[in-house]
C-alpha cells in the first residue's frame, strides 16, 4: 500500500488511520518493519514522518499445505525441507506462515522456528495470546520436541552432549551461524541410535534437545563427529559452504560433497499440554532419499 503524507505524523499513528486499528497493532507492525518513509525501513514508532510511504500488508498465499492435527487453539503443520517457516523479507513469495495466516487468519502465528532445510513438526496459534502463551512455555522449556537426523558413521550408543554454543562472530573465516564456545549458552542434546546402514556407514539417530539453541543439533552432532549428512554448512570447507550460501552449488555438486540433496534432519515429535494434552507424531518420515549413489528409503 503505497500513499503520501503531506503533514508531519506520528508512525504510529499512520499506520493506525490507514488500518483503522489500535495503537498495540500498529506498533507491532513498525516493529515487524512493514512501514517505509522514502524507501527507509520505520523503526521509531513515535516519529514524525512526511513524504511518501509504503505499508505492507500480509496477504497470505496458499499451496494447498493443510495442517495434520489442530484444536481450538492450536494447529501442527508438517514442513516439507525447503521452506522457509517465516519470511525472511518484503520479497519472500512464500513461506509456512502463509499457510498458517490463510487457514487461521491475519491473527495467528508460527510459535517456533526450524531451520529451512528442516522437514517435519512446526506448531501454530490460532491467536495473540495463545502464540504468546506457547512461546512463553517453549522459554521454560515446557513443550518437549525430538527429532530425527541420519549421521555418518556409526552411532553406538546413547550420547549425552552437554556443550555450550555462542554465535560465531568470524562470518569470514568459517560459514557457521554457531560454534562450541566455553562461554556460550548452555546447550544440552542427548542422542539415541535407532538403525546403522552398513552399506552408508550412516546412523539413523533420534535427537532430543533439552535446550533450544539455533543450530544446536546441528553442532553438537558436528562436535561429536557424527555430522548430519547434507548438512551443507557444518563439517563443510569455507569454500563449499560459501558456494551453497551463494546458490552456486549444484544439485550433483551437492550430492557428492554433502552426501545428499538436503539436510537428513526431521521434526519428529513434538509433546506439550495446553488446555489438553498432545503428542503429534509426524505423518512424514525419510522416504525414498538420494543418498550418496543410493535410494535409501527409511520407515520409522
Amino acid at each position: 500500500m503505497d500513499f503520501f503524507i503531506e503533514k508531519e505524523t506520528r508512525a504510529f499513528r499512520i499506520v493506525m488511520d490507514m488500518l483503522d486499528c489500535p495503537m498495540r497493532e500498529a506498533q507491532r507492525y513498525i516493529d515487524k518493519q512493514r512501514l517505509f518513509c522514502e524507501d527507509r525501513v520505520v523503526t521509531n514508532k513515535s516519529a514524525l514522518l512526511t513524504g511518501k510511504m509504503s505499508l505492507v500488508i500480509f496477504k497470505p498465499n496458499t499451496k494447498g499445505l493443510k495442517p495434520i492435527f489442530q484444536s481450538e487453539k492450536i494447529a501442527f503443520f508438517d514442513k516439507p525441507s525447503g521452506m522457509l517457516v517465516h519470511p525472511k523479507n518484503r520479497n519472500s513469495a512464500y513461506t509456512l506462515t502463509d499457510e498458517v495466516k490463510h487457514h487461521f487468519g491475519l491473527e495467528a502465528n508460527i510459535a517456533h522456528r526450524i531451520d529451512k532445510e528442516t522437514s517435519g513438526l512446526v506448531l501454530a496459534a490460532k491467536d495473540r495470546k495463545t502464540e504468546i502463551d506457547l512461546k512463553d512455555m517453549f522459554q521454560k522449556k515446557l513443550i518437549k520436541k525430538s527429532y530425527l537426523a541420519i549421521v555418518k558413521g556409526r552411532v553406538r550408543d546413547q550420547i549425552f552432549i552437554d556443550e555450550p554454543i555462542a554465535l560465531n562472530r568470524d562470518y569470514r573465516s568459517v560459514k557457521i551461524k554457531v560454534k562450541i564456545d566455553k562461554n556460550g549458552k548452555k546447550a544440552q542434546t542427548i542422542i539415541k541410535p535407532k538403525r546403522y546402514f552398513h552399506d552408508l556407514d550412516a546412523t539413523l539417530v533420534e535427537a532430543i534437545p533439552l535446550t533450544g539453541r539455533q543450530h544446536q543439533i546441528r553442532v553438537h552432532l558436528f562436535h561429536v563427529k557424527h555430522p548430519i549428512i547434507g548438512d551443507p554448512i557444518y563439517g563443510r570447507s569455507f569454500e563449499e559452504a560459501e558456494a551453497y550460501l551463494d546458490g552456486k552449488l549444484s544439485l550433483d555438486e551437492r550430492i557428492a560433497v554433502t552426501g545428499s540433496d538436503r539436510l537428513l534432519l526431521h521434526a519428529y515429535s513434538i509433546e506439550l499440554e495446553y488446555i489438553n494434552r498432545f503428542r503429534i507424531v509426524s505423518k512424514e518420515t525419510f522416504s525414498k532419499l538420494r543418498v550418496y549413489d543410493t535410494i535409501l528409503d527409511t520407515i520409522f
